[in-house]
């Protein structure tokens, strides 16, 4: 369903993404993990078709993303890290502007909008301007947006940003829900170990620009078997963040985060 072949981008002399290969086949979800500056977010930008990478090959449901890029982006819904959204429209006319975009016709508005409006608990917010949404409110309704046109793959950056223990619960649901019915491809970047451990059926961790493991969430715990079984202590360990947890017991600061 998504595949990812030699890809690459660097900035100037930045390399953010270094050659990596990458498979998600439908029905999986797959957790896209690492510290920041690790190269997710250029990895998911260059999927969305956003920007070019420098070598590589992407192809989304069978169509190749540079050869035919409109047919490609057709099949997915998109949900970057910070999204923009027209604050003076009301959240059911954003929905609107969303479906026109993606040649969504009337009847599968009404029926797919009102859906995830409920779903999503906006319903009796869907007359009200944006700018009155809370920006857990906003994530669920550019989620349901990203949704409208039924795609086969879909790319969600730092899903859970903003959300109540609610909200959190609602879209892991939804994804669950997703994967397992629809047979969707799921792509999702995430700091929250606990969701990737929770939804994901596979976890591919990227750090400085690589791919140094992926697997299953069982499997990968199981490898470092310091880790006590613990996938947030097998990401430490994986990327040599450990160091730092180590750094900030001896200060006695291991609570605290940048």
């Amino acid at each position: 369903m998504i595949s990812i072949e030699n890809l690459s981008k660097a900035y100037q002399k930045v390399v953010a993404v270094d050659h990596i290969s990458l498979e998600v086949p439908a029905g999986e979800i797959m957790g896209f993990l690492g510290p920041n500056g690790a190269g997710k977010t250029t990895t998911i930008r260059m999927l969305a078709g956003l920007i070019k990478p420098d070598t590589g090959r992407i192809v989304l449901d069978g169509h190749d993303l540079a050869a035919e890029p409109e047919a490609a982006k057709a099949v997915v819904g998109f949900v970057p890290d910070r999204p923009f959204l027209y604050e003076k429209l009301t959240g059911w006319e954003f929905l609107e502007f969303a479906a026109g975009l993606y040649g969504v016709d009337r009847q599968a508005l009404e029926h797919l909008g009102m859906h995830y409006l409920e779903m999503f608990e906006l319903i009796d917010w869907k007359d009200e301007l944006l700018e009155g949404y809370s920006h857990g409110m906003k994530q669920r309704l550019i989620i349901s947006s990203a949704l409208l046109h039924s795609p086969r793959i879909f790319i969600i950056d730092e899903p859970m940003v903003g959300l109540d223990p609610r909200g959190v619960r609602l879209v892991k649901d939804l994804f669950t829900e997703m994967a397992r019915v629809s047979r969707m491809a799921v792509f999702l970047s995430t700091h929250t170990l606990a969701v990737a451990e929770e939804i994901c059926s596979m976890i591919t961790i990227i750090h400085k620009g690589r791919i140094i493991a992926s697997d299953t969430p069982e499997n990968l715990k199981s490898t470092i078997a310091s880790s006590g079984g613990n996938l947030e202590q097998a990401f430490l360990k994986l990327t040599g963040a450990d160091e730092m947890e180590s750094l900030r017991s001896s200060l006695g600061v291991a609570g605290q985060r940048n």
